[in-house]
């Protein structure tokens, strides 16, 4: 299966020391999880619902995947993301599942620039058509950020309606 690469990512600051494949690689262990959601999406709605969570990541497949849950005190599993690197094509798909229907949601891909992952790709949302983006950035041994934000118009606007603070529990060692 090829993957092709959404119009809207450019990935001409990729540099040829590093193909991608470890670009996911923090993911591994465990972090705290501050979440900030939108009580409706794709509405005009300003209202977020906030929450804590823990996540706990791996790598699989020697580390051209790897995959994290988000659990949450009260609401217990919220899912999954699962992301696989292409070699040939040096991109990510990452796929959620979520604990309300267990589906596999069709990917999101692209690929890490300057320290900033873009990764896009179609979906619905309630029936919708929607682009759909992840962007990861200030990724660090102890902390990280990750939002997702829909479109409807292909890409020329955008609502971030899910923003996660990742932070390292106090009692973490980070392995290089």
């Amino acid at each position: 299966m090829t993957t092709s690469l959404p119009k809207t990512l450019d990935l001409s600051h990729i540099h040829d020391g590093n193909d991608g494949r470890h670009d996911f690689n923090f993911i591994t262990g465990r972090w705290l999880v501050s979440n900030e959601r939108l009580k409706k999406r794709l509405q005009g709605c300003t209202d977020w619902e906030r929450f804590e969570a823990v996540q706990d990541g791996a790598l699989l497949l020697g580390g051209l995947g790897n995959m994290n849950d988000l659990v949450t005190e009260d609401k217990g599993n919220i899912g999954m993301a699962l992301r696989f690197f292409n070699p040939q094509d040096r991109l990510w798909s990452i796929y959620w599942v979520s604990q309300s229907d267990g589906l596999l949601q069709p990917p999101v891909v692209g690929a890490f620039a300057d320290g900033v992952g873009r990764f896009e790709g179609n979906d619905s949302h309630e029936g919708r058509p929607v682009r759909v983006r992840f962007t990861w950035s200030g990724i660090t041994p102890g902390s990280a950020r990750w939002e997702q934000a829909f479109s409807v118009d292909g890409g020329r606007h955008w609502e971030t309606n899910w923003v996660m603070k990742l932070t390292r529990p106090a009692y973490h060692v980070a392995h290089h």
